[in-house]
């Protein structure tokens, strides 16, 4: 059973504002929220929607104007907490390249744990589990330089890994990868969710990848416009319509055939297959 909500509550967005300058107007505007422990958010919208400028919010990479932000139950706007705040909401940029410091992939892990003081034998083992964690440990030795795209975004991931959070940010973690990287990190972040029950706050543009999610919040100008599950949020075609976003493929797929929504390509195919076998011919 689970716990009382409050008590379950990670993140907690109170009535928040934020601007870049004191005479530039909000960036965000009167935002609330919450994020549970072991949730996984999908958070979407459109270039200059507050998206980013709200996962640097979660750790107090950036602070409120007016409002506030707690991590479980403590506020980012005290210089004093940050440290403690940071280790338990790590932040994966779009850039890999922007977050990788050492020459070789288990130094690069290592890093956080080592300026947070942990012994050495402790940072053997979260670097281990880190990179089994993302399925790098064969390429511990690398070089970073020479990985994929995908590969260093999961280095990147395991290095937030080995200061053990509660929860991840993403910031449209994709964004620079191939096919074959989208998936690597896509397949990477689920399985953190569900074997190991981190939260997630995914950052991103394609409505797809917002799919796996069990939450969808969607920014429009500074604000949040829609927030629910994804068939909720997917069913209001109309709204999402209005501000230029458009529902997977999948989705649309089953919406004119008149069928409940699919979020991937397996079940639309299924529930397509069934529905043609079930249409009559003329």
């Amino acid at each position: 059973m689970r716990g009382n909500r409050k008590m379950d509550t990670l993140i907690e967005f109170s009535r928040v504002s934020f601007s870049y300058a004191a005479d530039s107007p909000n960036v965000l505007e009167d935002i609330s929220f919450s994020v549970r422990q072991g949730d996984f958010v999908a958070v979407v919208g459109h270039n200059g929607s507050g998206k980013s400028t709200l996962a640097k919010l979660c750790n107090g990479l950036y602070v409120p104007v007016s409002g506030e932000v707690r991590v479980n139950g403590v506020s980012t706007a005290g210089e004093e907490n940050l440290l403690a705040i940071r280790q338990q909401v790590g932040l994966v940029f779009q850039n890999p390249d922007n977050q990788l410091v050492a020459t070789v992939v288990e130094e690069d892990v290592a890093f956080a744990p080592e300026n947070l003081g942990v012994p050495p034998e402790e940072i053997r083992a979260r670097v281990d589990a880190a990179l089994e964690a993302v399925g790098m440990t064969e390429y511990k030795l690398h070089a970073p330089h020479r990985l994929s795209g995908g590969q260093k975004q999961r280095v990147t991931i395991a290095g937030i890994l080995a200061m053990q959070p509660a929860c991840i940010v993403l910031d449209e973690p994709t964004a620079m990868l191939d096919p074959e990287g989208r998936r690597e990190i896509l397949h990477t972040i689920c399985k953190l969710n569900k074997e190991r029950g981190i939260t997630i706050l995914l950052i991103t543009h394609h409505m797809d990848e917002a799919a796996l999610a069990g939450r969808v919040m969607v920014m429009n100008k500074g604000s949040i416009y829609l927030d629910g599950s994804p068939g909720a949020v997917f069913a209001r075609y109309a709204e999402l319509g209005a501000i230029d976003l458009a529902v997977p493929q999948t989705v649309e797929l089953t919406h004119f055939a008149g069928l409940p929504p699919a979020f991937n390509d397996e079940s639309c195919a299924e529930a397509l297959y069934s529905w043609i076998k079930g249409v009559k011919p003329c």
